[in-house]
């Protein structure tokens, strides 16, 4: 059962650079960075509310974020939903006709179990599930 929202994911060029008007003009709190090194990634977590905005950068020209940055843009890329049983919301999904990039868990961003959602299935949007550690 998906739980709540865990974080908005946004597609930046510049972590640093992006995070200075989070932390500067929003005042959110630094929660941490990470880099995901299997999914060619470094992210930013500000945490506001119950929630957690997470900026990625890519950290190699070939990752599937520098793709969509080329051809998108900096802007939202993903919303990530919490569970407690990420391969279960998997076996949900598929057996509610969703398309999964993600057929079984993998390791994302502070040691968290991470599959995608393809946007086929979900009307345009990338879709995350997670469970934390």
């Amino acid at each position: 059962m998906l739980k709540k929202i865990d974080h908005i994911g946004i597609a930046v060029h510049d972590l640093d650079e992006t995070s200075k008007f989070y932390r500067d003009v929003l005042g959110m709190e630094l929660q941490g960075v990470d880099e995901v090194k299997n999914q060619k990634v470094k992210v930013a977590f500000f945490k506001i509310g119950e929630t957690n905005i997470e900026l990625v950068m890519p950290t190699s020209e070939d990752s599937a974020v520098a793709k969509y940055l080329e051809k998108k843009g900096e802007g939202i890329h993903h919303i990530c939903y919490a569970t407690d049983d990420i391969e279960a919301e998997i076996q949900n999904m598929k057996a509610h006709g969703a398309r999964m990039i993600d057929e079984s868990p993998r390791l994302g961003a502070h040691g968290a179990k991470v599959a995608f959602i393809h946007p086929k299935s979900s009307k345009g949007v990338l879709t995350e599930l997670s469970q934390k550690k």
